[in-house]
Parts: C-alpha cells; structure tokens; sequence
C-alpha cells in the first residue's frame, strides 16, 4: 500500500478517537489498528514511524507503542 494512504488511514482513526477523552483515544487507535490492520500494513506502519512518523497525526504516534506488532514468519 502507499503510504500516503495508509498515513490517511490511520489518521482518519485518530480523528475518529480525537473526541473521547485522551487515554481512552489513544488505546482506541492502538487497538482498532492492531484488530483491524493486517500484519503488512502494521509493518509499514512502524517504518512510517520508525522514519519520524511524518504526516501522522500525534494521536496515532502515541498509540504506537501500543500496537500489536505483527511477528512475520517465513
């Protein structure tokens, strides 16, 4: 996927959680992308993040931590 597609997908989740209170936003982006993702997009994910996290919205950074990070098995 491109990652400009997936920025937009996960901050169209952060702006979905941007209503609840703080905590509760970013363990539901956390889990919405580790339940919803597949391992792929996950892994893209991190190197988004893993190269400064450019475009992502703050919500979706702080979950980061948060997010099941997929084990690839070849």
């Amino acid at each position: 996927m491109k990652p400009d597609k997936l920025i937009y997908m996960a901050n169209q989740i952060a702006t979905f959680f941007e209503s609840r209170p703080h905590e509760e936003g970013v363990i539901g982006v956390a889990d919405h992308i580790s339940d919803f993702w597949e391992p792929r997009m996950r892994l893209q994910l991190f190197d988004i993040l893993a190269a400064g996290g450019a475009g992502l919205k703050p919500l979706v950074v702080e979950a980061a931590p948060k997010i099941r990070k997929p084990v690839m098995v070849e």
